[in-house]
């Protein structure tokens, strides 16, 4: 099933946390590789830096920042039409017959979406460092869980 044939998502939910933490470390390996870069030319340390080496450090600081930003994307769905868990590198939805459960690991860094034949599918979206607000979507998870599946 494709996640955009269905619109209508009663639950969605983001990691907050990760997503400043991400924005923070993106933006200092940006800003760091552009002063750097900046700061190539400014004394004679017997190397040649053109202007081409500056904007080369400049740009490999924005596509480290931009790949740490994919931190950002994880997502989770609920609704009618089943479970929507975008993680990274992509989205996956999955009908209600196909869910058995949504439950946290011990030590687990996120939760997992059960599947059956003991298959799960990581959602990272509701992370450990979350606290209230990732034990509050996993709350909201299960009632709507218990109300499609009946």
């Amino acid at each position: 099933m494709d996640a955009s044939t269905s619109t209508e998502w009663d639950f969605t939910y983001r990691s907050r946390r990760t997503a400043r933490y991400a924005t923070i470390v993106a933006a200092l390996f940006v800003i760091a590789h552009v002063a750097v870069g900046i700061l190539l030319r400014v004394s004679d340390t017997g190397v040649r830096f053109r202007i081409t080496d500056q904007i080369g450090l400049a740009m490999i600081g924005v596509v480290l920042g931009g790949a740490i930003m994919t931190l950002t994307l994880p997502r989770i769905r609920v609704g009618a039409s089943g479970v929507a868990v975008r993680n990274i590198l992509g989205e996956r939805v999955f009908d209600w017959a196909d869910v058995e459960g949504i439950w946290y690991p011990d030590s687990g860094h996120w939760a997992r979406l059960e599947l059956p034949a003991y298959e799960h599918v990581p959602v990272m979206a509701i992370q450990a460092n979350d606290g209230i607000r990732a034990v509050e979507a996993m709350d909201t998870v299960r009632e709507l869980l218990e109300r499609y599946r009946a």
